[in-house]
This record gives C-alpha cells, structure tokens and sequence, in this order.
C-alpha cells in the first residue's frame, strides 16, 4: 500500500459524477492493456487502485460497462468520461482502480509500477525508471525496469 494520498476528490469532465476516497491506495500503476487503451482512447492509462468500500460516489450515478466477465468499466452518463476499472480481486476483495486523470490533484497520484507492459505500442513508452510487468503488478512477473531503448 501507499502513503499518500489519504483522502482525495474528483469527477469526471463535465461535473456530473463526484468521488471522494478514503484511505491508502493499494497501489498506483500505469496500465498497458489494450482494453485499457480502448477505453481511455490514450496510449495507456494511469490508474489508482482502492479497495471498494473506500470511495464513495455522489451526483450522477456512474454508468458501467461490463468488458469482460466480473469486470466493469465506468463512465460519465453525461459527458461520456472513463472513470474507473472494477472487479472483485480474490486476494483483496471488491476493488475500484480510478482513472489518475479524473482526481482534482493528479499529480498526488505517481505510479509506482507498469502493468501489461508487453502489451505497450509500439511507439510509446514512460521516460521512468519503475519496475514493468507482464501482467498485474499484484501477480508478479517482472519484465525489466526502465523503458525498452532496444530500439
């Protein structure tokens, strides 16, 4: 788990949907998936991770997209923004990973870790030093640390 941040708000582009959490995260991470990447419509995504009873939800109620069997994806009903990742973890239970780019202070959120990273395109990769993963972090499975310069 991180120290910090404890607490933090956010919403989604339009306003509609808010979120406050409460608590350490489990982890933040820079996700490589391509479902990831289909549902942010960015090169990958940037996700801090809470158990689910630590984030609590107001105004609009967010919409969930089922991408998978037990996982769904949330967005603004209004605006359409990606909100969050969810699914039931059988080691940490129900858990609620949120878009870093939908919280009032992003910057508060640093990844510590790549998930996916052999799904990466081609062309892009984090100037970082952080350790990179074949699939979730929580699963092992280490692939290198610091960007691929092979070229």
């Amino acid at each position: 788990m991180t120290n910090e941040p404890t607490s933090a708000t956010g919403r989604c582009l339009c306003g509609a949907v808010r979120f406050e959490t409460t608590g350490p995260a489990f982890r933040v991470i820079a996700c490589h998936c391509e479902s990831c990447r289909r549902h942010t419509g960015a090169p990958m995504a940037a996700l801090t991770v809470f158990p689910e009873e630590q984030v609590a939800w107001s105004g609009e109620a967010r919409r969930r997209y089922e991408s998978k069997p037990g996982v769904a994806r949330a967005f603004c009903p209004e605006c359409g923004a990606s909100l969050t990742w969810e699914t039931t973890h059988p080691h940490y239970g129900a858990i609620c990973a949120i878009h870093v780019s939908s919280f009032d202070n992003p910057d508060a959120q640093k990844p510590s870790a790549h998930s996916f990273y052999p799904e990466k395109l081609c062309w892009f990769d984090a100037a970082d030093d952080l350790p990179r993963y074949e699939t979730f972090v929580a699963d092992g499975g280490l692939v290198r640390h610091g960007p691929d310069d092979s070229g």
